[in-house]
């Protein structure tokens, strides 16, 4: 998992049924190396079970964890996945676009003139191939790529945004291009978390 804090509070509230004080906990992203990662499965070795714990989605999706997974896969330990909510999959679920076929593509460039060209590539592969095209932003800067999406994309393109999923806040909305130019201030996504889909 990503943050103790939030891992112990939610191990608590989901009923885990063990002392967390006497649960061992190890942080896993961006900047874990692969060779603590080989680490983390020794509990394995004395008989004891491994999890890895999601901050939100499910690991591996949008999530780190794909690291430890493969070095569980090469060293022949089962992987057994379980079952949870994923912010892209309920994205797309309620997008009303292409389900058959779709894309996660993580997040874009920053750069301005990167981002309008790999926003004009995704949208070059929506249209080609009838593919969804799902990405995700830091939540301080939704507001500016759901502005770069309107400027750039043909006024036709479904733009979906779907924003603080299962939250109470929730809001899941798709219309195209031209409709978001009008709609847009009157949604602030300012960090908030959203995943944006786009498609025909």
């Amino acid at each position: 998992m990503e943050e103790l804090r939030t891992a112990r509070r939610f191990l608590k509230k989901a009923g885990y049924p063990h002392a967390i004080d006497d649960t061992e906990f190890h942080l896993l992203n961006e900047h874990t190396t692969h060779g603590e990662i080989g680490g983390y499965l020794d509990a394995i070795d004395r008989g004891e079970n491994v999890g890895l714990l999601s901050e939100a989605g499910l690991p591996c999706v949008a999530d780190p964890g794909a690291m430890i997974v493969r070095v569980a896969q090469r060293r022949g330990i089962e992987v057994v996945p379980l079952v949870g909510p994923s912010s892209l999959m309920l994205a797309l679920m309620a997008s009303g676009l292409n389900g058959q076929s779709f894309a996660f593509n993580g997040y874009l460039p920053v750069e301005r003139n990167q981002r309008a060209g790999a926003i004009r590539r995704l949208e070059e592969r929506a249209h080609r191939e009838r593919q969804t095209q799902i990405f995700i932003e830091a939540p301080y800067r939704n507001n500016q790529l759901l502005e770069a999406l309107c400027t750039v994309l043909q006024p036709t393109t479904s733009i979906c945004v779907a924003c603080d999923l299962t939250l109470p806040t929730q809001q899941i909305r798709t219309l195209t291009a031209k409709q978001w130019q009008k709609e847009r201030a009157k949604v602030n996504l300012h960090k908030r978390n959203t995943v944006f889909l786009l498609g025909e």
